[in-house]
């Protein structure tokens, strides 16, 4: 039995269906902080109780931290989950919420602040042993010379936010010409996105595929629970990811995970965290972009690889419990990839698609899809536009492939449009199939997506 009794999550769709269901399996009472627009919602439908926060958007709803605390103590929960986004990486919710004396399910607030902030997270990933980028050591200074660091790290090189995260806060320079106007429109977009306008530099790599390492810590024992490549990306946002990652020469996999343990160590982490780093094909280097310290979407790739189960092993360390495996008893079998599967228009520019889902259904077999939402239900306009992640498993990368492509070609989604035929198309392209994509590849392959609207234009 669980020593969390009642637990309130603090999240919407997909990733509040996970917990629920998960927290059902261990006997803990849920309680679903939902905004107006979110009341008949599956998730709200499958919680045992909810709990309006305030009207449909965002700000006034999910990130009413205020709002969140109060119902959760009115409801007599003992614990909060974030979920992911939304108040996840927020540390200061994080300490308003253990000093209400409800248990956090997540790590720290010190070691939120630390890796919330992409400049000391670089400086404690340096310190712990994890290669870098080459670039400066914290923020620019308002009275540094930008040129000057950045002729000491070549280019292209990034400029990027330091509060930023999540894809978000970017900007690449090419050449020294265009440095100082990008730095004042970087800090100015910094400022207005995050709250602060720090900015640091970093060197830019040509071709760089993206790869993260799992980590789970109860505060004593640090480990790994492999990589995930998650390097098909549009516009730095992840479309399609893998486990484990393919292609990897194995001393690079093994110093990846290795630094990430011992940083998880050195800033005395406790849950589910991930480290995320750009890996070099061509020079066979792997360097550190920054920690996510929550749950991340594609964490079910590597449950099914590992038979795992994050969430369960969140939410009893929460409850200060000590994990019942150290990492010897940690195996990796077979291979995972995860499809996005958004309510967005490709062939007008992925431009959101709200409205009812008249028909959903998904194919048998060995797929498994997290959904947050059942046939009849609406696509709000107010939020993420998520409508499930498909995830295929079988004993070979080839054979995963095979499986998620047969299974979104199967499954039946009507009322809105879909991102499918791009989950479809990229999963058969050559180069995807041959790993020979990178987090560009989309963008420099446009007239992948041209086709698609070309047939959609016919159809």
């Amino acid at each position: 039995m669980s020593a969390i009794k009642k637990l309130f999550i603090a999240n919407r769709g997909e990733i509040a269906v996970r917990i629920i269901k998960t927290a059902r399996e261990m006997g803990i009472t849920t309680v679903l902080g939902v905004s107006v627009a979110d009341e008949k919602s599956f998730a709200a439908r499958l919680a045992d109780e909810a709990a309006v926060l305030g009207p449909a958007p965002a700000a006034a709803s999910y990130l009413n931290q205020e709002a969140t605390i109060t119902a959760a103590i009115e409801h007599g929960c003992d614990a909060l989950h974030p979920g992911y986004g939304f108040l996840s990486e927020n540390a200061g919710f994080a300490r308003k919420v253990i000093s209400s004396g409800l248990a956090w399910v997540g790590p720290s607030a010190e070691a939120i602040d630390l890796m919330g902030d992409k400049a000391q997270a670089r400086r404690a990933a340096e310190a712990a042993g994890v290669p870098v980028l080459a670039g400066t050591k914290g923020p620019l200074a308002h009275d540094a010379d930008p040129v000057e660091a950045a002729r000491a790290i070549g280019y292209p090189l990034l400029v990027k936010a330091a509060a930023g995260g999540g894809g978000r806060g970017i900007r690449r320079v090419n050449n020294e010409s265009e440095l100082l106007e990008i730095v004042e429109l970087a800090r100015g977009e910094a400022a207005a996105n995050f709250g602060d306008p720090s900015v640091y530099l970093e060197r830019f790599v040509e071709s760089a595929r993206h790869i993260e390492v799992q980590l789970l810590s109860d505060g004593h024992t640090f480990l790994h629970l492999g990589d995930r490549d998650c390097s098909m990306q549009r516009r730095s946002q992840k479309v399609i990811e893998e486990a484990p990652a393919p292609g990897i020469p194995e001393h690079v996999r093994d110093q990846m995970r290795s630094s990430s343990v011992e940083l998880a160590r050195q800033c005395s982490y406790s849950g589910a965290g991930t480290v995320e780093f750009l890996y070099d094909p061509v020079r066979e280097e792997a360097a550190f972009i920054e920690m996510n310290t929550r749950l991340q979407v594609e964490h079910p790739i590597t449950e099914l690889i590992t038979g795992i189960d994050l969430v369960k092993e969140q939410l009893k360390i929460a409850g200060g419990e000590n994990l019942p495996f150290t990492q010897a008893d940690i195996t990796f079998t077979g291979h995972a990839i995860e499809c996005r599967i958004n309510a967005e228009d490709p062939a007008r520019g992925f431009f959101p698609s709200p409205g009812k889902l008249t028909a959903l259904s998904w194919p048998a077999g060995n797929i498994r899809v997290d959904a947050g939402v059942e046939e009849g239900d609406v696509i709000a306009p107010f939020y993420d536009s998520m409508i499930a992640k498909l995830i295929s498993y079988s004993d070979t990368r080839e054979s995963a492939i095979r499986q998620a492509v047969d299974a979104l070609k199967a499954a039946v989604i009507e009322g809105v449009k879909t991102t499918v035929p791009v989950h479809i198309t990229l999963l058969e392209t050559p180069e995807f199939q041959k790993i020979n994509h990178n987090t560009t590849f989309i963008e420099r392959n446009p007239e992948l997506l041209d086709t698609l609207s070309q047939e959609e234009a016919r159809a």
